[in-house]
């Protein structure tokens, strides 16, 4: 990794919203420091391993030998991984470590159940994965997601932590693989090709219910406020970004509400394809080395712990061997940033002025808008919004491309996939928060301004249609626009109409239809 990569950073904060208050949000910081990473990060194409940490123990693996800082819990399998997959800055997500401690304790507590794992060795290792499941031991996981496609590394990272941590609570040597293993008893009865998967789901389904479809739908609320509140402004209709029939400021906020009430309705609908997991299919998807009854007893536990429907996979194969139900999942996010696209750009169009553009609407002056321009003020959630939109319409081409390579009987592309849905999720809420909290909930309409425009507009000609005919009512819009007169003043100088019929028949209020 070169030095003006950074190295990572842990913020540890409560966010009860992330797993019915189980979770914690984890965020990762990275700076820049060469002076310093020089000393501490070998370039990435030497080939000599980096230095051993200056205070380490010994863990082995099937490889052999390899030193460890001895203040990380993680072993042998982790470090080969740091050194192996310095790629990027990207570490796995919070979210699926999460998950993955989740998923270790139902696994404990159902292999203790099943008579498979004795209950002191157990009751350490779930202790270990509740503090994995709530953030305490987040410095521990420090992989990034370019690594094997089948997530084995992180699956191991997470074996291993959990492993030295309950070897340390029942009073052991951590690092001696006794009397917990990190295969044997951490992983029992599991494959990273069946445990990663099911994670995914785990922390695709948390995410979504717990973090994005509140603010999604606190936002739509937000939009349906503004669109009472607007109700009685009749105002010019745009197409083509041209001048065409009246609607209300009101109806026009009732669209963006309604394209969010859609987007949280067609979010819960992929939710169903979430809730099957994995678990119990091993290595294949055959469930070799997997206790029968593990899976539903396991998937029961899960539902249990999350609040949430989760149930074992009907076919083990389709579940390892491809990730259909998350790239589905996947465009469920791509179609709420293309409908916040629309919302964002539309409130930002509405506000540009405040004297030389559309100027209908005020937005929130939250922050000064130039360095050189003094007074200026941007529509910067609106900018916001639109980059975090077109970032999560670039994550699911990823996620579309990477759920298109499943290969026989498995797919290897889970860690980009999962990181790329959980990034979405996430960005689209913090952003609808933002958007809703800084901008939305601000809005005020310049009435006057929006009635001048209405008036000013060749439109409303649209109203004589039934009276006059197609061609009659264009000869009067074109007549108006050419001579910079009124629709009326045209109106009576081709001695269509009288003033009485036109101020009877072109009323804006009676064109909106039911509001």
């Amino acid at each position: 990794m070169p030095a003006e990569a950074g190295i990572p950073l842990f913020l540890i904060k409560w966010d009860p919203r992330l797993c019915g208050g189980d979770f914690l949000k984890l965020t990762h910081y990275r700076f820049s420091c060469p002076a310093f990473l020089a000393k501490q990060l070998p370039d990435p194409r030497s080939p000599e391993p980096p230095d051993p940490p200056m205070s380490s123990r010994t863990e082995t693996d099937s490889f052999g030998p390899i030193a460890v800082a001895s203040d990380r819990y993680w072993g042998a399998q982790t470090q080969r991984s740091l050194q192996n997959f310095r790629i990027g800055g990207e570490l796995m997500p919070e979210a699926l470590i999460c998950a993955f401690g989740l998923l270790k304790k139902a696994a404990a507590e159902t292999n203790m159940e099943l008579g498979l794992l004795d209950r002191n060795l157990g009751e350490a290792i779930v202790k270990a994965a509740t503090e994995v499941m709530n953030g305490v031991l987040s410095a521990h996981f420090p992989l990034v997601v370019w690594q094997t496609g089948s997530g084995t590394q992180t699956n191991m990272n997470l074996n291993e932590v959990i492993s030295n941590r309950a070897i340390e609570i029942l009073g052991g040597e951590i690092g001696s693989k006794k009397p917990v293993h990190p295969n044997d008893h951490v992983n029992m009865g599991q494959s990273t090709n069946d445990a990663f998967p099911t994670a995914m789901h785990i922390a695709a389904v948390m995410e979504i219910t717990k973090k994005l479809i509140p603010s999604l739908e606190a936002l739509q609320k937000a939009l349906e406020r503004k669109s009472r509140e607007f109700a009685h402004i009749v105002k010019i209709g745009r197409t083509h970004l041209q001048d065409a029939t009246p609607v209300t400021l009101g109806q026009e906020f009732s669209g963006y509400a309604a394209q969010m009430k859609y987007g949280v309705q067609r979010v819960r609908e992929c939710l169903k394809w979430l809730y099957p997991l994995a678990q119990g299919g091993t290595a294949v998807g055959t469930g070799l080395n997997c206790k029968k009854g593990f899976a539903e007893k396991f998937a029961a536990r899960v539902a249990q712990m999350t609040g949430q429907p989760f149930v074992t996979a009907e076919n083990k194969f389709e579940a390892l061997a491809t990730h259909d139900a998350i790239v589905e999942a996947s465009g469920a996010l791509n179609t709420l940033a293309a409908s916040l696209m629309k919302i964002a750009n539309d409130i930002r169009f509405l506000g540009s002025g405040p004297r030389c553009g559309v100027g209908e609407i005020s937005l929130p002056e939250n922050e000064p808008g130039s360095s050189i321009m003094p007074g200026k003020v941007n529509p910067t959630q609106a900018e916001a919004m639109t980059m975090v939109c077109a970032q999560v319409m670039g994550n699911h081409v990823a996620v579309s491309i990477s759920g298109s390579n499943g290969h026989f009987e498995l797919n290897v592309f889970k860690p980009v996939i999962i990181y790329n849905v959980l990034q979405s999720a996430r960005l689209l809420a913090d952003a609808c928060d933002s958007f809703r909290a800084n901008c939305v909930d601000g809005i005020t309409a310049n009435e006057a301004h929006i009635k001048k425009l209405l008036d000013d507009s060749l439109m409303l000609v649209t109203a004589l249609n039934p009276h006059i005919g197609y061609d009659n009512a264009a000869k009067i819009a074109k007549k108006a626009h050419q001579e910079g007169t009124t629709l009326k003043e045209a109106a009576l100088e081709l001695g269509l109409l009288s003033a009485e019929k036109f101020d009877e028949i072109v009323r804006p209020e009676k064109m909106v239809g039911e509001n």
